[in-house]
């Protein structure tokens, strides 16, 4: 079947999985299942405390979040999604209303990972007080790139800067933004937020200039944050992740998502580096600080301790992708429409594809590994149905089997995706 880590999955408020199944089986027929999938696979002594996830633009966060989402499916979290489309009514701050109501049979919420504009105190009214708060963040030039790149034709600012760059020769739209920011840019505009410290602008942290506070508002809400995971050293960040979350090794297997096509990519010379880090200069001082806090938390690891761990999990990583993935940075049409990552309309994005010679509970692991965010939340968000359907939520009808609404066709037809 085309979408088949949907079978046996009907209901949100009750997550029994196809590959959670499994355990219940007999010695003997474990014995045939692959040994590192049983790792993945097995229960836990300990289930993971309550999570928030901060998913920051840009910066490997999708990646973590479908981390998170595996986890929860596993050990049957109660995910607090958004009552409304796969974020909390972005670019505004979060506020609690922003929540699906609690499932029945749920006593609190597990985990909080879609995305949002930061808003501690309404975040502690749905959270309970046991949370831990993660996020992460990436070096400010290349996340402005990559945010200019994806977002062109959404954020007013930078389409704006795209005319512009349509009537010069040998000009990038970027390097015509970074000529003269100020003349494209509204910061009265929410739609604009995204267009100068884009980091900062989820923390939900004041970005006006000449704000005297804003040094320690910054260091009081990132000292929030029980780990704040950096870009350029991910695989440290996952083993310090996996301590924080008490996690299995086997669980912090990934894929990259969202990676751009080559022509996708605006090439940076030092000039232009230069330019982006003055423009984002309240993200220089986020990321700085927090690399800091990073590093101390790498010392208190133990640096020899913390290198034997990243090559652990490297080695576990690239055997399960070995197993799983058929082949990576798969354009867009060469992809069924269940692992077809979202296409912004000024860069292409490329995904993965799936090993054929697979059992199906196999199957249903690597899907999921691959899944990207709006398929993994349409997954998940099952109790969504007809009337929440913007951007497809999967439901299931009378005979137990997931349908999915697709956002593509006028009249909101029910496509089967596991027939």
């Amino acid at each position: 079947p085309l979408f088949c880590i949907l079978d046996h999955y009907s209901s949100f408020r009750s997550p029994y999985l196809c590959l959670v199944h499994r355990q219940k089986q007999t010695s003997a027929q474990v014995a045939k299942y692959p040994n590192f999938f049983f790792e993945i696979l097995r229960s836990r002594r300990h289930n993971p405390p309550p999570v928030v996830f901060l998913k920051t633009h840009k910066t490997g966060s999708s990646t973590v979040q479908n981390l998170l989402f595996r986890m929860g499916e596993k050990h049957g979290a109660t995910f607090a999604f958004p009552s409304y489309s796969y974020q909390f009514s972005y670019p505004d701050k979060f506020e609690a209303d922003f929540v699906d109501e609690l499932p029945e049979g749920s006593s609190q919420f597990d985990i909080l990972c879609s995305h949002m504009r930061l808003n501690m105190e309404e975040l502690k009214k749905v959270m309970p007080p046991n949370t831990i708060y993660i996020t992460i963040l990436r070096d400010p030039v290349q996340t402005f790139e990559s945010v200019f790149s994806y977002y062109t034709f959404s954020i007013p600012a930078f389409s704006l800067a795209k005319k512009a760059a349509e009537t010069m020769e040998n000009r990038s739209a970027l390097s015509v933004f970074l000529g003269t920011p100020e003349s494209f840019w509204d910061p009265k505009s929410p739609e604009n937020g995204l267009g100068r410290n884009p980091m900062s602008f989820d923390f939900g942290l004041d970005l006006q200039h000449g704000n005297m506070a804003w040094s320690a508002n910054l260091t009081a809400l990132v000292e929030t944050f029980h780990l704040i995971m950096i870009g350029e050293h991910f695989d440290e960040s996952l083993v310090l992740l996996r301590a924080l979350l008490k996690l299995e090794l086997e669980e912090l297997a990934y894929v990259h998502f969202n990676t751009r096509s080559a022509h996708s990519i605006t090439s940076l010379d030092e000039t232009t580096k230069a330019r982006i880090r003055t423009w984002n200069d309240l993200e220089m001082e986020l990321y700085d600080f927090s690399l800091k806090l990073f590093q101390k938390k790498v010392e208190e690891y133990g640096a020899e301790r913390l290198n034997r761990d990243v090559d652990l999990l490297r080695a576990s990583s690239s055997r399960i992708r070995q197993k799983c993935v058929a082949g990576k940075n798969v354009s867009p049409e060469e992809l069924e429409e269940s692992v077809r990552p979202w296409q912004p309309d000024s860069a292409t994005i490329l995904g993965y594809s799936v090993q054929g010679n697979l059992t199906k509970e196999e199957q249903g692991f690597c899907m999921r590994l691959v899944l990207p965010e709006l398929q993994y939340h349409a997954h998940l968000m099952t109790d969504l149905c007809k009337g929440k359907n913007e951007w497809g939520h999967v439901c299931s009808d009378l005979e137990g089997k997931p349908l999915f609404i697709s956002k593509s066709t006028e009249d909101e037809t029910w496509l089967r995706l596991s027939a």
